[in-house]
């Protein structure tokens, strides 16, 4: 099966929702989010924020640092590299079976830099 890149808002639409569904059926990953109150919203979110990560034309204006930062203090910061490490494991293999193509592996790569950034920005936020 040939498989296109990653070229519009609804193959970013496609990557996130594909990815959300496999999160929240996760055991391990899955309680994180039992928050979101309004998937809806909150995949049209995420997906601008890809949008926006991915063809540099959209703009995002929420704060993710924020946002996981308060998602670790409700989980008691419980939220480890590892976790980290399950989500970017998941990310790859949804986009493995939906694309392929520079803009697929830049997904990769700008995923990688952002759960170690994320990580990191949550560790030092703990008052520790």
């Amino acid at each position: 099966m040939n498989k296109k890149d990653i070229t519009t808002k609804d193959d970013v639409f496609l990557l996130v929702s594909s990815f959300y569904k496999k999160v929240r059926i996760d055991k391990e990953l899955g309680a994180f989010f039992e928050t979101v109150e309004d998937w809806d919203e909150h995949i049209e979110k995420l997906t601008t924020f890809w949008q926006s990560n991915l063809f540099l034309k959209t703009r995002y204006y929420g704060n993710p640092i924020e946002a996981h930062i308060r998602a670790d203090n409700s989980n008691d910061n419980a939220i480890s590299e590892y976790h980290f490490g399950l989500w970017l494991n998941l990310w790859m293999a949804t986009i493995d079976s939906l694309f392929a193509g520079q803009i697929a592996q830049n997904a990769k790569h700008r995923a990688r830099k952002m759960s170690t950034f994320l990580n990191i920005n949550i560790f030092k936020a703990r008052n520790i």
